[in-house]
């Protein structure tokens, strides 16, 4: 049986008053995210962030924090570790780095060349090095074990074999290491 012509057109105007409401949410949702957006990349190009550190990557390995005898881990009088370390095609630079469990620990990367990632598996510190500007983000250790520290930036060719290691180790041991040497790294 035939619905009435009437009637149709009630289910119509029905269906047609709910696709307009629904087409009118989703435009205002639209311009929301477009406003939230626009609002977002104003707010950050007038308010840079309040504690951006900048070196210049052709003089950094002269002098300063980023000398080669500067490089790697090293115990603060706060008992704290300060690792330093600079990423250039196609290394990581210690290769190898130890710091101890259950310690706080700050990491200070840049870049000598080009942009590489720093991706440290089995935790969540992930971070862009950049050259000219010095990334620090830190964390602390649990346990002991090894990890892998692949660059996980395009930086050239050679990109698939730059990776560091970073050896976690017992307090103890990690002190005897500095007791003997200013800086800690896997050779010792």
């Amino acid at each position: 049986m035939a619905q009435p012509a009437s009637e149709m057109h009630d289910h119509t105007d029905v269906a047609a008053r709910v696709e307009r409401r629904w087409g009118f949410v989703m435009l205002g949702l639209m311009v929301l995210l477009v406003a939230m957006t626009i609002y977002t990349g104003l707010h950050a190009a007038m308010m840079p962030p309040s504690r951006v550190e900048t070196i210049d990557p052709t003089t950094l390995h002269l002098s300063g924090e980023f000398a080669e005898a500067n490089l790697g881990s090293a115990l603060q009088p706060d008992g704290s570790v300060v690792v330093r370390l600079i990423g250039q095609q196609y290394s990581f630079t210690p290769q190898c780095i130890v710091v101890p469990a259950g310690t706080p620990i700050t990491f200070r990367a840049t870049s000598a060349d080009v942009i590489h990632g720093m991706l440290i598996t089995g935790t969540n510190i992930n971070s862009m090095v950049e050259p000219g500007f010095i990334s620090t983000f830190k964390t602390t250790f649990d346990a002991p074990g090894d990890h892998l520290m692949p660059c996980h930036e395009f930086c050239g060719t050679g990109h698939e074999g730059m990776w560091a290691n970073v050896r976690v180790v017992d307090k103890n041991a990690f002190t005897q290491l500095t007791d003997h040497a200013r800086r800690a790294t896997c050779d010792l």
